[in-house]
């Protein structure tokens, strides 16, 4: 807590060790660089101290990944359907602008879901810079030692050591996975022959999500958004980058769901005022107009 009694969040280097310092270094570079809502805030740092420490603002819910990955099969899970698509909106929207809107472009290099995090009303704030790096707008990817998590780092990048924009775009759809399904990108206690990203995209071709969906957005009314959402994803993960959507298509179309959501909410909410009007003045479900 600082003196004006503001809670802030503080980063501290396990190490001592070059990279890790540079990492830090790099992270205030790059943040001091930005500004968006949806990307967490860097306060202040000490790169003095024997522990470098970084200094940020206090996001309250922790990580996405808890709050999607039950620890207990019979645990309920905590995010509704709703509250999924604008997380995924709001990070496509903090990544889009990362790539195309902030005055360098930066690739974030290691998109997944313990790298975001939830304030008060689940807004969502992308963090940990540390490997992100900042491009020029000629520069079509960076040629670098393969580095990022297990499960989310893109197969096109692993094999070339070529990072472009578009192997965000890979991570940003293992995420979305995450957040239809609950399920974790790598696990050695899953008995299905195929691995999870297999698994999805082969019943979002056969249309029978259903399988594998999580037990909160399966029970969801609007199933035609949650298959529109799972079609997007398909195609973050297809195997070729530059057949990959772009960040700002993405959250383009994403935004366009949840407007249409929200849309539809609006006229069901409306009928049913109507309805209940109508039933109060004696009317039968008969004589209701339709």
């Amino acid at each position: 807590m600082l003196q004006d009694d503001t809670i802030v969040a503080i980063k501290r280097s396990k190490q001592v060790e070059a990279n890790c310092i540079d990492q830090f270094i790099n992270e205030v570079i790059i943040l001091s660089q930005i500004n968006h809502k949806n990307i967490v805030r860097l306060l202040g740092c000490c790169l003095e101290t024997e522990f470098p420490l970084l200094v940020y603002e206090f996001v309250s819910n922790g990580t996405l990944f808890p709050h999607i990955h039950k620890k207990d099969p019979g645990e309920s899970p905590s995010l509704s359907w709703e509250t999924r698509l604008i997380i995924a909106l709001e990070v496509a929207g903090a990544i889009s602008y990362m790539h195309s809107t902030a005055s360098t472009p930066i690739f974030h290099r290691d998109i997944k879901s313990s790298n975001v995090l939830l304030d008060d009303n689940y807004s969502a704030k992308v963090s940990d810079f540390g490997t992100s790096r900042f491009v020029s707008c000629d520069q079509s990817h960076l040629t670098t030692k393969v580095q990022g998590t297990f499960g989310y780092i893109d197969p096109e990048y692993f094999r070339s050591c070529q990072y472009t924009e578009k192997s965000d775009v890979y991570s940003f759809g293992i995420l979305m996975v995450e957040l239809l399904t609950g399920k974790l990108p790598v696990t050695f206690a899953r008995n299905e022959d195929k691995n999870l990203l297999d698994y999805f995209i082969s019943l979002e071709k056969a249309n029978e999500l259903a399988e594998i969906l999580d037990i909160v957005v399966a029970k969801e009314e609007k199933m035609e958004v949650v298959n529109v959402v799972a079609n997007l994803t398909a195609k973050c993960l297809r195997s070729k980058g530059k057949d990959r959507p772009t960040m700002k298509q993405i959250y383009l179309e994403l935004e366009g769901l949840r407007k249409s959501q929200n849309c539809l909410d609006t006229i069901e909410e409306s009928h049913s005022i109507t309805t209940y009007s109508l039933h109060s003045l004696g009317l039968s479900d008969d004589e209701l107009p339709r």
